[in-house]
């Protein structure tokens, strides 16, 4: 069996985060992805012990081949224009009107391959006065309003600690993606997908995060979500009680059953227009036992909750085990790696870490030589400096 996307080909030209990890997504799901690096590298590669094989690019970079290409030299932009003929995905990420700085805006790109789906992933987006900044992950938590929630109302705004903008861009470029290949099956047409991380995060964090800026028509006042973590008589513990005979079950839990007598908690409307006051109630009686008998307590009565996992745990949850999420193999340079499977699973076209992620300009033979470069032209391509000085192709 073959991965869903087997058979189409994906030149990437981004780096960092959102753009590798949209094209490893495609990459386990079969795609032929080629990784085109300039001769320095993806600049991840330099960011982590080992050199060109820190945990982060290992883990985004899976299931690709790399191929080292100048494209500051007219000989390899025009090797990448033959590539783009044969390409189904064009994908960079690189600050707006730098690819066409270099020949490869969508105009000319698509020029040679109309039927190619073009991709520009943009921190703010292709024009307004933020357009041409550089940008990283935290910047984008700053102007969506995500460090706004982290902080609350009433305190200062915090960063999250996992790079969310980065990785909701990456999903959503993905998804794109197939979206755009399924209207050209049907179509014939090719088309420019251009997508900025403000957009993504933004569109990611609305449906709840921006409930208070949402109906217009209806003045609500802005409170805290009150975070949902616990402290128990020896350790912490996740409790959630979103429908009202959720709540039911807890007061049943906690031998509080004489909350249900309380006015403010008479219904659902009610748990929420006091929800401030009935979570410090239950915070308070969570205090008294230790975690292990509330989650037994709380799962008999069908109430959602969780134990709160230390990083270090979490590849020996029975639940992680259950579902087999985690893999472990070998890497050339970094040794033995452990990293989730693909998320997804599809009984007809399976997704597969088809590969480690590639030494930097490893395929680069390769991909020419099934693109028809090889002997004089090789070697000429490499007198003319078009792979740089990491890679040299054909030796």
């Amino acid at each position: 069996m073959t991965g869903a996307l087997s058979g189409f080909r994906v030149l990437d030209l981004t780096q960092v985060i959102s753009g590798p990890m949209a094209t490893r997504i495609l990459a386990d799901q079969g795609a032929d992805v080629v990784k085109v690096e300039p001769p320095k590298g993806d600049i991840l590669r330099a960011m982590a012990e080992p050199i060109g094989a820190g945990p982060t690019f290992c883990t985004i970079n899976r299931s690709k081949r790399s191929i080292v290409l100048d494209l500051q030299t007219n000989a390899a932009r025009e090797v990448l224009l033959e590539l783009v003929d044969q390409a189904d995905v064009f994908i960079q990420n690189m600050r707006p009107g730098v690819a066409a700085k270099l020949g490869m805006s969508a105009e000319e790109v698509r020029a040679r391959n109309p039927k190619i789906i073009y991709v520009s992933i943009s921190g703010f987006g292709e024009t307004g006065p933020f357009s041409g900044k550089r940008v990283y992950d935290p910047i984008i938590q700053g102007l969506s309003g995500l460090t706004d929630i982290q902080g609350g109302v009433q305190g200062p705004p915090r960063l999250m600690r996992v790079i969310v903008p980065d990785k909701v861009t990456a999903l959503t470029a993905a998804q794109a993606i197939t979206a755009a290949l399924l209207a050209r099956e049907r179509t014939g047409q090719g088309q420019h997908v251009q997508l900025s991380m403000l957009d993504a995060v933004l569109a990611f964090m609305w449906p709840e995060g921006m409930a208070y800026h949402t109906l217009l028509d209806q003045a609500r006042e802005q409170v805290d979500r009150r975070d949902l973590v616990y402290p128990t008589l020896d350790g912490h513990i996740i409790v959630s009680t979103v429908a009202y005979r959720e709540f039911e079950g807890f007061c049943r839990a906690a031998d509080t059953e004489h909350w249900l007598e309380d006015d403010r908690f008479q219904d659902a409307a009610g748990l929420i227009t006091y929800a401030r006051e009935r979570l410090e109630l239950m915070a308070q009686a969570l205090t008294t036992r230790t975690s292990a008998d509330w989650l037994v307590r709380l799962d008999a009565e069908d109430v959602p909750c969780g134990p709160v996992l230390a990083r270090a745990d979490i590849h020996q949850h029975p639940q992680v085990i259950a579902n087999q999420i985690l893999v472990e193999g070998q890497h050339p340079v970094a040794g033995t790696i452990r990293q989730p499977r693909p998320a997804e699973r599809m009984d007809g076209t399976p997704s597969l870490i088809h590969s480690p992620a590639p030494a930097l300009g490893a395929h680069t033979e390769e991909v020419l030589t099934a693109l028809g470069i090889t002997g004089h032209r090789l070697t000429a391509l490499r007198a003319s400096g078009a792979f740089g000085q990491s890679v040299n192709p054909g030796d």
